[in-house]
């Protein structure tokens, strides 16, 4: 019995020694008497008990790191750069994996040094708004650096982001106060515009209703001049003579002008007692009217006209 037993466990640990299962997306790499004998796939897999050792199971999942970097822009300005990177095992061949297991003892660490590298070459040949505005132009530069060299030891590089950028804060505090001020700066000029377009908008409506104005006052003068035109025509026809057809013209314009100075309200006016006198203002003012504009020289005596 105690025989059976011991070898029961003699084969279990042969068992356990010999097969063995690989993951999915991983490999493991088999080494015999400590050299490289081969890489295993994900399934199930035997090997020589004691001889053949699994010495590493190896991922080929990508993976993420985040690194953070110190660089100083053309303009003197020392900024902090957070950057992430994705990076996985080149699984494309055999020969990949095994670079990527015997070639570099820390792959991440290397991977940042080249990112260091890189960083340091592309920022200091820009100012500071360049590093902000090219960040993804910065980023895919060096990108395609790093991969490169990361690729001769079997590591991809996926891809490269420069998540954010981090200022002194006394520079942040300078920039913020600077943008502040260009923000003042427009909304005063859009201030201005609009005042401008407001005062250029109203001058021409002005303008207009001058003109409309003007248009109007000379149509009621047309048709004013036309009216008298007219009615002098009219008592002209009814026998009554030139001088006497403008007198009454006037009489009748002069009692049109105190009858709308009476209905404009309350008002005050004084007329003579005595209508005839009222008359007789009348009648001076139309001899005035008809009075030549220049006087006729004095004939002298004894001299003939």
């Amino acid at each position: 019995m105690g025989m059976f037993v011991i070898l029961l466990v003699i084969i279990v640990v042969m068992v356990l020694k010999t097969a063995y299962v690989v993951r999915q997306q991983h490999v493991m790499v088999i080494e015999r008497f400590g050299k490289y004998q081969s890489i295993s796939s994900p399934g199930f897999h035997v090997r020589a008990p004691f001889i053949d050792v699994i010495v590493r199971d190896i991922s080929l999942m990508t993976e993420d790191k985040h690194m953070t970097f110190d660089a100083k822009t053309a303009d003197n300005v020392t900024i902090e750069l957070d950057v992430s990177i994705q990076y996985r095992v080149d699984a494309s061949s055999e020969d990949s994996i095994w670079k990527s297991n015997y070639t570099l003892a820390d792959p991440v660490a290397q991977m940042e040094d080249y990112l260091a590298d890189a960083l340091r070459s592309q920022i200091p040949n820009r100012t500071l708004d360049q590093v902000f505005s090219e960040k993804d132009a910065i980023a895919q530069s060096i990108d395609e650096v790093v991969a490169e060299k990361m690729r001769a030891y079997g590591w991809i590089l996926v891809t490269t982001l420069i998540t954010s950028i981090k200022l002194p804060p006394e520079v942040q505090e300078s920039m913020n106060h600077i943008i502040a001020s260009k923000n003042n700066l427009a909304s005063a000029q859009n201030d201005a515009d609009a005042k401008k377009v407001q005062v250029v908008t109203a001058a021409k409506a002005k303008a207009e209703a001058m003109a409309a104005e003007g248009r109007g006052i000379a149509d009621q003068r047309t048709a004013i001049a036309e009216g008298i035109s007219k009615s002098l025509d009219i008592i002209s026809e009814s026998g009554v003579g030139t001088d006497e057809a403008n007198a009454l013209f006037q009489f009748t314009q002069w009692c049109d002008m105190m009858s709308h100075y009476a209905d404009t309200g309350a008002s005050t006016v004084v007329l003579p007692a005595d209508f005839r006198e009222t008359a007789s203002m009348f009648e001076q003012m139309t001899v005035a009217g008809i009075a030549p504009s220049k006087p006729e020289p004095p004939v002298r005596p004894g001299h003939k006209a």
